[in-house]
């Protein structure tokens, strides 16, 4: 059963998100703090974590960061939920490694499609091993490797790495990107792309290079 960890300090909202996600046949757990849900984290082994941002005690954004950044967590999909609604609120959130982002009020509905969304987009667990150009990707186990040396990635770094390992060559928009790894189909948030690439070059190092920016249009990966 798919496991959902509800960080949210609201309890009527906490309660009605636990309720209809339980109806959708999910295994639900709730903590009021992120400091519970740190605890959550290890014990319940979430495979989806629905965020709230204005917490008591550690914050919201401080508990995506160390998610994103514990090999042993980055690769659980993370949506935001929260009432922080301006864009630069949405692209941060995007650009700190959420892979959704979820503005209050919002109906049940919507949260249930978005976290299928999530699902459906997380690679498969299947037996198959992706290598090009020195990187070696572990589909089973999520990881992945330069020259034998592993290289911790984000959830959405991943993602696009995988996109690009699987078509060499192709040239995509960031819209392109932005529908296959995030699900939106608008260039306003083109900029989490952008940040995301530069941040999965760096940590492949000189393995970076092979991902090529195409002027006024997007990426493509040289393998």
């Amino acid at each position: 059963m798919i496991k959902i960890l509800v960080i949210e300090d609201h309890e009527e909202m906490s309660d009605l998100i636990k309720f209809n996600m339980e109806q959708k046949n999910y295994e639900v757990i709730c903590s009021a703090d992120a400091n519970d849900g740190l605890i959550h984290l290890e014990n319940f082994s979430p495979d989806v974590i629905l965020l709230d941002l204005m917490l008591p005690g550690l914050k919201g954004m401080d508990f995506l960061s160390i998610v994103r950044h514990n090999q042993k967590y980055v690769h659980i999909p993370v949506i935001i939920i929260s009432a922080k609604n301006t864009e630069n609120d949405i692209i941060k959130g995007l650009e700190n490694g959420a892979d959704d982002y979820l503005t209050k009020p919002f109906s049940m509905n919507i949260l249930a499609a978005k976290v299928k969304a999530i699902l459906r987009r997380t690679p498969a667990m299947e037996n198959k091993i992706i290598s090009e150009s020195g990187i070696t990707i572990d589909t089973v186990n999520y990881t992945v490797k330069t020259d034998g040396e592993e290289v911790v990635l984000t959830n959405k770094e991943y993602e696009l790495l995988v996109t690009f390992l699987r078509n060499p060559k192709r040239v995509f928009t960031r819209n392109q990107l932005l529908n296959a790894v995030w699900g939106y189909d608008t260039d306003v948030y083109s900029r989490t792309v952008d940040t995301h690439i530069s941040s999965l070059r760096k940590k492949l190092g000189d393995k970076g290079k092979i991902i090529k920016s195409v002027p006024k249009i997007g990426y493509r990966a040289d393998t």
